[in-house]
């Protein structure tokens, strides 16, 4: 698998995040920093989650994508758009319930945006383990047939803090 990457263009309140290669828990700070940059807008027209090149998602990318898509249908009333064809990854989506947050696609979209890449943040290790943390529980929340696989994880970053 390729090195992660996260890109992103924010466009009169349209805004896109592209995930490419392997996006795993280091690139989630980075994430997590210009999700706050999109929920602190007031104008938020429409979201756009491309992972046409997404090798593999990690679960704490997983449920940085559950936070975004729940603040956006509670907050702006609208439902994020996922863009995918990984078998593995629509898989992964639909087992842990993403089907019913967000609008998936496979075909591939006419999208013309400026993209560039996500500001880098070396986040302090209590930072990580919080948002791992937050995380792992917005996946629970939202399937809760996955608490199984999440609760020796959550009960040890809790114990942690």
């Amino acid at each position: 698998m390729s090195e992660g990457r996260i890109l992103v263009s924010d466009e009169e309140g349209n805004y896109l995040i592209k995930l490419v290669g392997d996006v795993r828990v280091t690139l989630c700070g980075s994430l997590n920093r210009h999700m706050e940059t999109i929920f602190g807008s007031s104008d938020v027209k429409n979201v756009v989650v491309d992972m046409l090149e997404a090798e593999g998602l990690d679960s704490t990318t997983l449920g940085l994508m559950a936070k975004l898509g729940l603040h956006c249908r509670k907050q702006y009333g609208i439902d994020v758009q996922v863009f995918c064809q990984n078998p593995s990854i629509l898989r992964t989506l639909d087992c842990m319930g993403f089907d019913d947050l967000f609008d998936i696609f496979q075909q591939v979209p006419n999208i013309n945006a400026k993209l560039h890449s996500i500001a880098s943040v070396n986040a302090e290790v209590d930072e990580i383990r919080k948002q791992v943390l937050e995380a792992h529980k917005l996946l629970v929340q939202l399937n809760p047939e996955s608490s199984n696989d999440f609760t020796d994880l959550i009960r040890a970053l809790e114990s942690d803090q």
